[in-house]
């Protein structure tokens, strides 16, 4: 084991989520593949094995202290880079039916190694998320979006907010500063057909304070939205 599987186990119970063997295994995979595959290609900064644990890992199990998905919940992470929050919730909760999205083919291409490796089933989408939020087939057709990113909750609400059923939810997992953000969001996170449900926050183990917006889906956006992302960075909502 490079990871501290004990720990792992221990801090995850503390966020509502019991990891059997066979999960805390597939975890230690997922981590010695993340520290080979960034020898080769910028995967994260994050590469030592106890960083792993709390900011990738732990990070992500984190959306289960806040969110109670039912089996089979529709989930898509938007924007997954080398595959978090998603994969940590797949791992978790094999029962869910997971998209992982992002714009780069080569995370892709580490993640459908990673699910093969761990035997594990999603579907990866390759396209950016101004993009795939007007495809029809993942327009409004997810119980939970779910970004875990730095770009404001106005740009991410926009983003975000397009693949959500009426009575879903968009989950953003933020770091300090959230309040303030959504402040500025909230004009942008009404006029997209949402209200906000929840902020829980938390100080995540050696890794500081920690957000998780929970905005739910009440009326469709209109269909304008998600725009092109050079608008979306000029003009936000």
């Amino acid at each position: 084991m490079i990871i501290d599987s004990d720990l792992l186990k221990k801090e995850a119970s503390g966020f509502g989520v019991e990891l059997d063997s066979t999960a805390l295994e597939r975890f230690d995979v997922l981590a010695e593949m993340l520290i080979e595959k960034n020898k080769v290609m910028n995967l994260t900064s994050i590469i030592e094995p106890n960083d792993i644990l709390v900011k990738h890992f732990l990070d992500s199990l984190s959306f289960f202290s806040a969110v109670a998905p039912g089996v089979g919940a529709k989930v898509i992470d938007v924007g997954t880079g080398a595959g978090f929050p998603g994969i940590a919730f797949l791992i978790a909760r094999p029962d869910l039916t997971l998209t992982l999205l992002d714009s780069t083919k080569k995370k892709l291409a580490f993640i459908k190694e990673v699910l093969s490796e761990l035997k594990l089933t999603a579907v990866t989408y390759h396209a950016r998320a101004e993009e795939a939020g007007r495809n029809k087939e993942y327009r409004e057709n997810y119980d939970f979006a779910v970004a875990r990113a730095v770009s404001g909750m106005n740009e991410l609400s926009e983003y975000c907010m397009p693949f959500v059923k009426i009575g879903g939810k968009f989950v953003a997992m933020k770091g300090p500063g959230a309040e303030e953000e959504l402040g500025k969001a909230k004009q942008a996170i009404r006029l997209l057909g949402g209200t906000v449900r929840e902020v829980k926050s938390f100080q995540l183990m050696d890794a500081g304070e920690r957000n998780i917006i929970i905005i739910e889906r009440l009326y469709p956006s209109p269909y304008k939205y998600p725009r092109p992302s050079a608008q979306i960075a000029k003009k936000p909502l």
